[in-house]
Formats: structure tokens, C-alpha cells, sequence
């Protein structure tokens, strides 16, 4: 039989987890993004250290930006699903 164990200090951390994605990590991310866009036009910015900004700069690390705020969204998922799962076992609530 394998163990399962979830204290008030592992609820604690999945709670403050769940806290930190739901407010606001990902509305940071959202907020960089934002800016990001606004540097991306040559309206606004322009210069060679502008041009490589948007040529590569900002796409790699807006692709690393969506990916991260994509598995923050993941991770509160599972955190919620693994939570109920244990605390149902384990009679918690």
C-alpha cells in the first residue's frame, strides 16, 4: 500500500501557491507582455538595439513568457485536483 500523507503545512504551501499564480504572477506576465508589444513598434522605438529587440529579443521571451504562464495555469490546476484528491482520502477538508 503506498502512503498517503498531506499535513496543514502542505495545505498551507498549496494554498499559498495557488495564491501567488491566482494573484497576480500571471497578470505580470500579462503586464509584460503589454510593454513588450509597445517596444515592439518602430512607431515608438526604433534604433538598431530596437530592430534586434523585435526581431529576436522580445519573440524568444515572449514564447518563454506564454509558456510559463501556460504551466503556472498547469500547475494551480493539478495543485486543486491533487489537493481534493488527498484531503477527500484523508478526510480533511
Amino acid at each position: 500500500m503506498s502512503r498517503v500523507l498531506s499535513t496543514e503545512q502542505a495545505k498551507a504551501a498549496i494554498g499559498q501557491v495557488q495564491s501567488i499564480i491566482n494573484g497576480g504572477f500571471t497578470d505580470q506576465i500579462s503586464a509584460l507582455d503589454a510593454q513588450g508589444r509597445i517596444l515592439s513598434d518602430p512607431n515608438i522605438w526604433d534604433g538598431p538595439l530596437a530592430s534586434q529587440f523585435r526581431g529576436s529579443t522580445w519573440p524568444e521571451t515572449k514564447a518563454a513568457l506564454d509558456k510559463a504562464k501556460q504551466e503556472l495555469e498547469e500547475l494551480r490546476t493539478q495543485l486543486q485536483k491533487i489537493s481534493q484528491d488527498i484531503f477527500s482520502a484523508g478526510g480533511g477538508a
